[in-house]
């Protein structure tokens, strides 16, 4: 018995050794992302919030094949919230060139759909596919195997959670264009720098006179906004990575041909950031009934940690649709529907500490006035409109107007926010928060805070009858979205 004891010992220890070392590489990586989450900010941000603006991009990046569009960080929401937002459209046959960046980020597509892939250090190439080469200067041609890590494709209502330091890349393989927001967590531990975004390219350059992102950031004070941006932004170029580099010691690590160096600096390159790439084809497995069988099962498991072999940084699921109707969280028929997506559902996201929410109201329908406990919101208008009020600390109104689709407010955290559709489409919306588990906490409904209080403490705060403390209480019974002009409830004798 001891014996078998032992044997069974020694096996264990062999298994977690081999484990380990197998996983070392992406283990080192994974732990440089959980290293210093514990807190968002090394120090408090600004937050002096007289009057919110609900805003739209203040400047615009042209390529070959899209348009990046930049807000003004500079805004005092902006910096109170520590983030910065994006805004993409790749164009059909459109590549998104690789880059990385100093924070973490959430990408929303709004409409679209490509194929996209990261690159992880530490990770294997899973994935192999054939491309066509000629031999020297003769006509003969061939084909050769190219190793790969992972491509992934995305559609409309797709969320993809990129951690900071990973090169990622996007194409447009479909016919129409692809239209993305991202949100950019610059106050996120994960960035070591500064409360500036800064995207590393690894390929491409800009147009000759075009606005970059640091450009726009060095604004020179004064003058009007747009006056500021044309001084600070005229004549900046951004180039990629390889172009700081001497380009023989370039040579020599790649072993190639100066010309071919001279292509990867790309110094006579002024297509941009997204080049259009008539010949590239990729070739995708298709999504067959046991891999859908098995992301159903793991789905309804719930979003916790397998036992570190199944579930590593390498095979980590980084994509989840928040768009279609049937994922709702929330459903009013007369409201509307409100689908949330977290650590739980999305495990990687306790490690980016985001979190994001789609939301449909239909028209007059009212979401329940709230604040998040624990979050600022960046909320992106994606269709339709509405009257969106914000209140402070001081009971201060610090937003009270119509938003319309491709508008973006920021609503700090605990900042009190009711939001109600007006016009025939409706209104929906993107929101991303500034904490893997965001939760929020209402003023009217069935979740309420008043709901929660006794009829006495209501009647002696507010200074009313029982029955008007009742009406506070049970007049709308609906949890979350509001049906327009329902009195659901009924009053009290």
């Amino acid at each position: 018995m001891a014996k078998a004891f032992v044997l069974f010992s020694l096996s264990l220890f062999f298994f977690h050794a081999c484990t380990a070392q197998l996983e070392l590489p992406q283990q080192r990586f994974w732990q440089g992302l959980e290293q210093g989450q514990q807190h968002r900010l090394r120090a408090k941000t600004q937050c002096r919030i007289d009057q919110l603006t609900a805003s739209e991009p203040s400047y615009t990046y042209d390529s070959e094949a899209g348009v990046t569009e930049f807000w003004d960080s500079n805004a005092n929401e902006f910096e109170c919230a520590g983030i910065q937002f994006v805004r993409h459209v790749i164009q059909p046959k459109g590549l998104l060139l690789p880059y990385y960046t100093n924070t973490p980020q959430l990408v929303y597509i709004i409409k679209g759909s490509g194929i996209h892939g990261t690159v992880i250090p530490g990770c294997a190439e899973t994935y192999e596919s054939e491309s066509s080469y000629e031999e020297g200067g003769s006509q003969s041609k061939g084909r050769r195997s190219d190793r790969h890590q992972k491509l992934r494709r995305f559609r409309s209502g797709d969320i993809l959670a990129l951690p900071q330091g990973i090169t990622h890349w996007a194409y447009n393989d479909g016919d129409t264009p692809i239209i993305s927001v991202s949100i950019l967590d610059v106050a996120n531990e994960g960035n070591q720098l500064d409360l500036n975004f800064r995207k590393f390219f690894l390929a491409g350059s800009s147009r000759e006179g075009g606005q970059s992102e640091e450009g726009g950031r060095r604004r020179q004070e004064g003058g009007s906004r747009r006056g500021r941006e044309e001084e600070g932004e005229r004549g900046q170029r951004m180039r990629n990575i390889f172009n700081g580099f001497d380009e023989e010691i370039l040579a020599e690590i790649f072993n190639v041909d100066s010309e071919i160096v001279r292509k990867l600096q790309a110094k006579e390159d002024n297509r941009g950031f997204i080049v259009r790439a008539e010949k590239l084809d990729l070739v995708l497995p298709e999504w067959g009934r046991e891999e859908q069988q098995r992301g159903e099962r793991r789905r309804e498991g719930g979003g916790g940690y397998n036992n570190g072999i199944e579930e590593t940084l390498c095979s980590m699921k980084i994509r989840q649709n928040i768009g279609h109707p049937t994922r709702a969280d929330e459903y009013n028929p007369r409201g509307g529907r409100l689908t949330s997506l977290n650590s739980q559902t999305l495990p990687i996201l306790s490690f980016l500490r985001l979190s994001a929410e789609r939301g449909v109201l239909y028209k007059n329908a009212i979401m329940a006035p709230h604040w998040s406990t624990n979050a600022h919101t960046a909320m992106y208008v994606t269709k339709g409109s509405a009257r969106i009020q914000v209140v402070g600390n001081q009971g201060k109104s610090v937003f009270d107007d119509e938003v319309n689709k491709g508008q973006l407010l920021i609503i700090p955290q605990n900042f009190v926010v009711v939001k109600r559709a007006t016009g025939d489409e409706g209104f929906e919306w993107i929101a991303f928060k500034t904490n893997d588990n965001a939760m929020n906490s209402q003023l009217a409904g069935r979740l309420s805070a008043l709901r929660g209080m006794p009829e006495e403490v209501l009647m002696n705060s507010y200074g009313i009858s029982r029955k008007d403390a009742k009406n506070l209480k049970y007049n709308r019974d609906e949890a979350t979205l509001f049906s327009p002009g329902s009195r659901s409830g009924g009053g009290y004798a």
